[in-house]
């Protein structure tokens, strides 16, 4: 079989400009001609082993960033953006869209950032109780798409964040947890902790510098809000920086996202980066030991696989997805070459809308998506009790998975028949912008395809999909 070529030239321009280099000079260290090397930036050569080699030696570069980062979530998202009916029938081919991810990523975002403002003046103007020609209906993103998408596309990896918490853990001895840790610094710094009955999770009384948390949630929850208010109050200028870079467009988003990267910080204190990844290569990535060992959730140990992309020192490329019953996604990400729709909910025939039917339990699946890439995929339920009676229960799913050639490290995959093709199940992405022209579960016709219809004939679907 032919070696892939590899084109990278966005990526590598933009490792030249963050390095400050002229091209002359970039060409100079990697040892090609200027035009070799422009012709590389502008993928109209593919990146030659020798300029791998001398990216690795005279850089210190990770190489397996010129094969990964954005492209795929790109054509991904763009895809789907274009799935939308306001484009009718005149949506690009696949392969220009993958020019565009790789030889304009920059206008690719744009695109997706006019689209989503689209979507949401559409919203609005479909809305019943809002108020036309109100003075702040302005087309713009709605705050938590826009934090959802700095995640995104930074990896759900932020490497400031993740060393910060990881060099706050390590000051933990053998004999004190992170969470007695995290108390004490919180005395240190004037701050009482204590237990309440309350629906509250967590409430931070500035006045009296007293730090609330439920006794009513999980002792995980518990150490989870603990380190999470902790990171709010000490590490304000490392969140301020990062939001810095991140140019937000307006104030909700930037105050949604410093939360979010105040649970990031939670996360990776619970779970610190090389601890926890040598963990779970130890022991196979067993959710449940992982869990006993961290003191954490069966999702916060699933959630913090999936961050495990360090330069340098990565783990295994993992997706992770949860959903409501209404099969709606709450959460996502993907470091794999899967990739989930922007809006709406997850192919029904995922495991991980079956995981609520079994409680308490894990579901495994193979599975293959249109492209031909095989995963393997394990779900189960999430139900988050109000922690009295009557109180409400808030019932989800979690997905973790990654590409079936990392079976052997994963106990999960014990005794399953990776090497039957038949074992696979067929599962896509969304239905505007899945290839199948069988499946049996299909709500809408796909993006691309001919439909034929037959009146005196009805299959499963009321069209033929050419």
């Amino acid at each position: 079989m032919a070696t892939q070529k590899l084109y990278a030239g966005a990526k590598l321009r933009e490792t030249r400009q963050r390095l400050a280099l002229t091209q002359k000079d970039f060409a100079a260290k990697l040892g090609v001609s200027l035009p070799y090397l422009n012709q590389m930036e502008n993928n109209n050569r593919p990146v030659s082993t020798t300029v791998v080699l001398a990216l690795a030696q005279e850089f210190g570069f990770d190489v397996t960033e010129l094969s990964t980062g954005d492209a795929e979530r790109l054509i991904s998202d763009m895809r789907e953006a274009l799935a939308d009916p306001v484009f009718a029938d005149d949506a690009p081919p696949l392969a220009d869209l993958r020019l565009t991810a790789s030889n304009a990523p920059a206008l690719a975002r744009a695109f997706l950032e006019l689209h989503s403002a689209y979507r949401q003046t559409h919203e609005r103007l479909a809305s019943l109780d809002e108020a036309l020609g109100r003075e702040d209906a302005r087309s713009q993103s709605s705050p938590w798409d826009e934090v959802r998408d700095f995640f995104h596309y930074c990896d759900n990896y932020i490497d400031a964040v993740d060393r910060a918490a990881e060099h706050f853990a390590a000051s933990s001895d053998a004999r004190t947890t992170v969470r007695d840790t995290a108390i004490a610094r919180l005395q240190d710094m004037g701050i009482t902790t204590t237990d309440s009955d309350s629906h509250e999770l967590r409430r931070f009384d500035r006045a009296s510098n007293i730090l609330y948390i439920s006794s009513r949630t999980a002792p995980e929850t518990r150490s989870f809000q603990i380190l999470l208010q902790l990171a709010l109050l000490t590490q304000d200028q490392l969140f301020e920086a990062t939001l810095d870079l991140a140019r937000f467009q307006t104030d909700a988003a930037r105050s949604i996202a410093k939360i979010g990267l105040a649970n990031y910080f939670a996360g990776a204190a619970l779970m610190p980066y090389g601890r926890f990844l040598e963990a779970a290569q130890f022991v196979r990535h067993d959710l449940e030991v992982l869990a006993n060992q961290f003191g954490a959730s069966i999702e916060q140990v699933a959630h913090r696989l999936s961050t495990l992309q360090r330069p340098g020192a990565k783990g295994i490329p993992f997706f992770f997805v949860r959903v409501d019953q209404a099969g709606t996604i709450t959460k996502r990400h993907s470091a794999t070459r899967l990739q989930f729709a922007r809006f709406g909910g997850a192919c029904p025939l995922w495991n991980v809308h079956r995981a609520f039917e079994t409680p308490g339990r894990f579901l495994r699946q193979l599975a293959e998506t249109p492209d031909g890439v095989r995963y393997i995929s394990l779900a189960r339920d999430v139900s988050k009790s109000g922690g009295s009676y009557g109180a409400p229960v808030r019932r989800f799913a979690i997905a973790l998975g990654c590409e079936v050639k990392h079976a052997e490290a994963l106990i999960y995959a014990d005794n399953l028949d990776i090497a039957n093709a038949k074992a696979y199940e067929p599962i896509g992405i969304s239905c505007r912008i899945c290839e199948r022209a069988d499946c049996h579960q299909r709500s809408v016709p796909p993006l691309e395809r001919r439909l034929t219809i037959t009146p005196d004939v009805r299959g499963i679907l009321p069209y033929k999909v050419g």
